[in-house]
């Protein structure tokens, strides 16, 4: 049952454990932004339910003035995996040995009950309506194709005037313990996919056939062997990984007509989904004959500079862990990658070694520690802004 008493809200267990026990399988939903809402509502927020396609998605403010402060994240999850494989029902939401275990429970509902907890535990201590406002952005589409979520939540704030300043997006940013990372960027990613067309028929007769497969894989080992790079001072060397070579021959005696690959690349500042394409479209031209290519990028590579931002996260998970956190960029994307074109944006959350995993979990303290972060982080934010 959603809490509706605002002192309830300042534990972040209860909130944690009623949305983990909605399963809400990207694009379901199945009540995980009611059980929000109903919290965020009794803590005074304006809430706005934003459907599009099949995705519901929830923007909630309090406050009418600027600065706004905006925590973000994600309701939806992905699949279980094989039941038989966990402990428990992975939509139980079981509390056991110190550890909340369920699916979602790093990635990432426990912070968005921190989210809550944090903003509960900090209201009594300020008179916020002449410092600023509070925003949650919240979408049930991250862990799908990311079309209906976020990205359409943005333009619709866009349409509607409202503007953030500063946004943390609670994503598990902590490779082991917890303290250790905030991301301040996150590199991009594109996906290509190349098929090399030939002339089908008898491996006999070659010379009436054109073998595509050899000409693939010359290609594949001129990408494969470019150094893009060195890295940078913010992000590791971008890298291009082959994932998938497919002929769909099951015949020992025929030359194929075609022959496909696949492959991502993960890359930093120094280049653009655009000039890599031109890149990869200069290789296939000089080895590849007569081909057919799809590149698909679903974000470019982004940094929030150090500065007054990155500190004000930095010393308060500082003050709660005693860790003076890394500022990193690794690891996959991120919503982040939408968010940073509206205003500064970073990532800190629990710790992600469980992640989309059987079992996955997370340990109480961590949880509590995390709604400290941000209750402190709010704190700072709003101290400094009045």
């Amino acid at each position: 049952m959603a809490p509706h008493d605002p002192d309830s809200l300042k534990a972040p267990l209860p909130l944690a454990t009623d949305l983990i026990r909605c399963p809400s399988v990207t694009p379901a939903d199945e009540g995980a932004l009611d059980v929000l809402q109903s919290g965020l509502t009794a803590l005074g927020f304006d809430c706005h339910r934003l459907p599009f396609g099949d995705v519901d998605n929830l923007y909630a403010r309090l406050g009418a003035k600027a600065p706004v402060f905006c925590f973000a994240g994600h309701t939806d999850v992905v699949p279980v995996g094989d039941r038989s494989g966990w402990s428990v029902d992975p939509f139980e939401a079981k509390v056991e040995d110190g550890l909340l275990i369920g699916r979602g429970a790093s990635d990432m509902k426990s912070a968005i009950a921190a989210f809550v907890a944090a903003v509960a535990r900090f209201l009594p201590t300020t008179d916020l309506s002449s410092k600023g406002s509070i925003a949650l952005l919240i979408t049930g589409d991250e862990e799908g194709v990311a079309t209906n979520g976020t990205v359409k939540v943005l333009e619709w704030m866009a349409q509607k005037g409202e503007q953030l300043d500063h946004c943390v997006v609670g994503e598990p940013t902590n490779p082991l313990e917890f303290g250790e990372m905030v991301k301040i960027g996150r590199r991009g990613s594109l996906n290509g996919v190349l098929t090399v067309q030939g002339t089908q028929g008898h491996v006999a007769y070659p010379h009436l056939s054109d073998n595509p497969v050899p000409r693939l894989l010359e290609t594949l080992s001129a990408l494969d062997a470019k150094v893009l790079d060195e890295g940078t001072p913010h992000f590791q060397p971008s890298n291009l990984e082959i994932t998938s070579i497919d002929i769909g021959n099951n015949a020992t005696n025929v030359i194929p007509a075609s022959a496909t690959a696949r492959f991502n690349i993960r890359f930093n500042d120094q280049h653009t989904a655009t000039s890599l394409e031109t890149w990869i479209r200069g290789v296939c031209d000089q080895s590849a004959g007569t081909y057919d290519l799809k590149c698909v990028s679903s974000g470019g590579a982004f940094v929030t500079q150090p500065g007054m931002f990155t500190d004000l996260i930095s010393g308060a998970i500082e003050k709660v862990t005693g860790r003076k956190p890394e500022l990193s960029t690794s690891g996959g994307t991120s919503d982040a990658r939408f968010i940073k074109d509206h205003c500064a944006v970073a990532e800190f959350g629990l710790v992600g070694k469980t992640m989309h995993k059987i079992d996955e979990q997370c340990r109480l303290e961590d949880m509590e520690a995390l709604t400290e972060v941000y209750r402190e982080i709010l704190a700072r934010y709003f101290s400094a802004a009045g």
